[in-house]
């Protein structure tokens, strides 16, 4: 197994990070186009929301399909595939000459990217020791966060200066490089063991894992978490777009900068879960989310670009321990496990819009403040029920 800080740890965490920046710049370029968008197409709120939306969706349905996949036969080859196509979508998007073939592309995009998502924890799970995997992890979800602010920095500067198709082709040019980096730096498995690939056995598996509380709570955790999470993202956009603050797509791609405090909290997840726990962690990741939400309703710009970066520290660090903690919990058909993870992760995006539109058409902002912390404390009761289950089995043990 390989080992924490080794030279081919760090060679494999930095080719795993550059395919996650790849498939989060790629996700979310289009996020600080919405409101673009909304007035080059005159479609509403909700239908240029669905740019977002159907990608996630059609991301989550890929999830079980490459994980259980993976499975049988192997997580390199499925990563490497799907990443390159990935990028021959961006550039097909920078074409796209209408609203549907926009959101049919997306659709497309999304299901293709789920194709690292839903293995590259498990590659970890097979190739890293247990420290190993949990300070990769932590490193890998970083990652994950600097592509969110790539996508949307550069997607918005992008824009403003050949509009929307210039995102799409620029985070494709981009995209090109890392899949090549990619390629060149991930060793071949050496520990992964096959499973025959049946449909009965993959189902068998994905409804063990359902059985097993300890992954099913970390499942609705994380996908409720990022329900709300990444939406306030596409509604604080229409919010900042208008009066007072006026500002324009470059401006609100710079709002995800505030992904950085993201990063440094998925980065710190991992040792903090060695001296804590994991469910701990979780519950401190959801307690500062929650106290982030309540700084964005302050009406100066500063305060909100403060409580965003507190918001995304917060989700990142639970998510990041979440993560790890779905792969300690499996014990067979890792791939499935970690996929469902990210299935109800990315389903909880998908559906976030329509739960939050409501709220928004009510009270616009506050709505979303409001309806973001019912959540939250459902998922800290969540991480609590987590914490005694652990407990109860270092008793037993």
């Amino acid at each position: 197994m390989i080992e924490a800080h080794s030279r081919a740890w760090w060679r494999a965490t930095l080719a795993l990070c550059l395919g996650s920046f790849t498939v989060f710049i790629n996700l979310y370029a289009p996020q600080p186009l919405l409101p673009e968008l909304r007035q080059v197409f005159g479609i509403s709120t909700l239908a240029a929301g669905l740019v977002m939306s159907v990608s996630t969706l059609t991301l989550a349905l890929a999830l079980l399909v490459f994980g259980t996949l993976s499975d049988a036969i192997g997580r390199r080859g499925i990563m490497l595939v799907t990443l390159l196509l990935t990028t021959l979508c961006s550039l097909g998007l920078a074409l796209a000459p209408d609203y549907h073939t926009l959101l049919w592309l997306r659709a497309v995009q999304g299901f293709v990217l789920g194709g690292l998502p839903a293995v590259a924890i498990a590659w970890m799970g097979d190739e890293f020791d247990r420290r190993a995997l949990m300070l990769a992890v932590g490193l890998y979800i970083s990652a994950n966060t600097l592509g969110g602010i790539g996508g949307r920095v550069v997607g918005g500067f992008a824009a403003d200066l050949g509009g929307w198709q210039a995102s799409f082709a620029t985070v494709g040019a981009v995209s090109v490089v890392c899949v090549a980096l990619f390629w060149k730096l991930l060793p071949r498995s050496r520990h992964f063991e096959p499973q025959p690939f049946r449909l009965t056995v993959a189902l068998g598996s994905i409804a063990g894992h359902l059985r097993n509380p300890l992954l099913l709570g970390a499942y609705l955790l994380g996908g409720l978490n990022f329900m709300v999470f990444i939406n306030q993202y596409s509604y604080i956009t229409f919010r900042l777009s208008e009066a007072p603050f006026g500002l324009t797509t470059q401006w609100l791609g710079m709002i995800f900068v505030t992904y950085l405090g993201g990063t440094l909290g998925a980065s710190l997840s991992g040792r903090a879960a060695q001296r804590l726990s994991q469910p701990r962690c979780m519950m401190l990741g959801i307690a500062i989310f929650a106290a982030g939400t309540l700084l964005t309703l302050a009406g100066s710009l500063a305060a909100i670009i403060i409580g965003l970066t507190v918001n995304a520290f917060g989700f990142f660090f639970a998510h990041s321990t979440a993560s790890s903690w779905v792969g300690r919990q499996a014990r067979t058909a890792r791939g499935s496990a970690s996929a469902l993870y990210l299935v109800f992760y990315y389903v909880g995006a998908s559906l976030g819009g329509f739960y939050l539109e409501p709220f928004w058409q009510l009270a616009h902002w506050w709505g979303v403040a409001l309806a973001s912390w019912l959540v939250l404390v459902v998922t800290l009761a969540l991480a609590v029920w987590l914490a005694r289950q652990e407990r109860r089995l270092a008793e037993k043990a």
